[in-house]
């Protein structure tokens, strides 16, 4: 079961929902860079479950151990282990489905593919899986803001058919501003209506899906590789790998479709004052020919309604006989709101690995556009 990604800040994660623990191996990260526990301890912080009463139940404070690749608050440059040891797991929740199958969830495919699968909170294929790529991606998100000066901020852009509506200009600025609001929709009169939303239908014992989209500033234009490792391709990839996930967009997506190329196109001007070259409109998304242009990235993220579900549904078990399930256990009505912060963090991870890699490839970019009074032994 594959559970590793990048080609030079690897990592790997472990762990099922209700084991001992989860965590994640992050190698290639250089040596003698300050290690931002506490940074990292925020993300997590951000993503883990019962937050308020629009997320799961379940209460879990996700607490970080290093386990190796730290020494006196710097990295080593050997693989770095983090871990979050599982607490409030009830496995008993899951009894019922041992042998049947949820509908639109993994449990079918799992058994087909392995011939053996983890019932109890679904195993790898749980949202808990991700607590490994948040805490790695909080060392990527410093190691971009410190050495590029990369900002990383999503939000929760619609929820059922409730959209925010929140245009270019209103892109929120920071994750404070993002965080003050329940649903991560940070446009308060919407973020009521997404509210009322999420609590009529949990109560109904149902679920509802949504958008995130996420904005990067001051991404560097060189950051991605032609043909087969496009910076959005790669993006597509990782963003699709989480769980609910079920579509991407970059810049304009499916509505550039509707346009022509004369209303589309992102006409290049010469920034005064900088000598930089922009775009007057980002249609484009700051992706052009699978590399950054250095404009902002902006991506969407389509997320599915939860598949547990607490009203009866139609399915078949393990004996292939039909049967009816009423899901028990604590489940997340709407995924969003605790979507925000993993859509961010793949993207820093994505946005760290082609970083290095250009680092490694192109010392003039790397010395035109890293910050090197931040980097250790530049």
């Amino acid at each position: 079961m594959p559970s590793s990604w990048g080609k030079i800040f690897r990592v790997s994660t472990y762990g099922e929902s209700h084991g001992t623990s989860v965590g994640v191996v992050v190698d290639g990260v250089p040596a003698g860079l300050p290690f931002p526990e506490e940074e990292i301890q925020k993300d997590l912080t951000r993503r883990r479950p019962g937050q308020n009463d629009l997320t799961t139940p379940r209460d879990e404070k996700d607490r970080m151990v290093v386990e190796s690749g730290v020494f006196e608050g710097k990295t080593t440059g050997s693989p770095i282990l983090m871990k979050v040891n599982n607490q409030n797991t009830i496995g008993s929740d899951y009894d019922e489905m041992a042998h049947v199958f949820r509908p639109s969830h993994a449990d079918y495919t799992y058994s087909e593919k392995y011939g053996h699968r983890a019932h109890v909170g679904g195993g790898r294929s749980s949202v808990r899986e991700t607590i490994g790529r948040v805490a790695a991606a909080g060392l990527a998100r410093v190691i971009l803001e410190n050495e590029l000066g990369i900002s990383t901020v999503g939000f929760v852009d619609s929820i059922g058919p409730i959209d925010s509506n929140i245009t270019e200009d209103e892109y929120p600025i920071s994750r404070d501003i993002v965080d003050q609001f329940p649903t991560r929709c940070p446009k308060p009169s919407t973020n009521e209506e997404m509210e009322t939303l999420i609590r009529k239908l949990r109560d109904e014992g149902d679920s509802v899906g949504g958008v995130v989209k996420v904005v990067v500033r001051n991404l560097p234009p060189g950051l991605g590789d032609p043909v087969y490792d496009k910076l959005d391709a790669d993006l597509a990839k990782a963003i699709l790998s989480i769980s609910a996930c079920k579509g991407f967009e970059v810049g304009s997506g499916f509505s550039g479709t509707r346009q022509t190329g004369s209303k589309h196109n992102d006409e290049f001007y010469i920034e005064e004052g900088t000598g930089k070259v922009k775009t007057r409109t980002n249609r484009s998304g700051g992706i052009q020919g699978g590399i950054s242009n250095g404009m902002d990235l902006v991506i969407r993220a389509a997320f599915k309604p939860t598949s547990t579900i607490k009203k009866e549904q139609k399915t078949v078990n393990d004996q292939n006989k039909e049967t009816i399930l009423k899901a028990k256990g604590r489940h997340d009505p709407c995924v969003l709101p605790r979507a925000v912060p993993i859509v961010e963090a793949v993207v820093n991870l994505v946005l760290v690995d082609a970083y290095l890699y250009q680092r490694a490839l192109q010392p003039k970019w790397f010395m035109k556009y890293a910050n090197l009074n931040a980097i250790p032994n530049q």
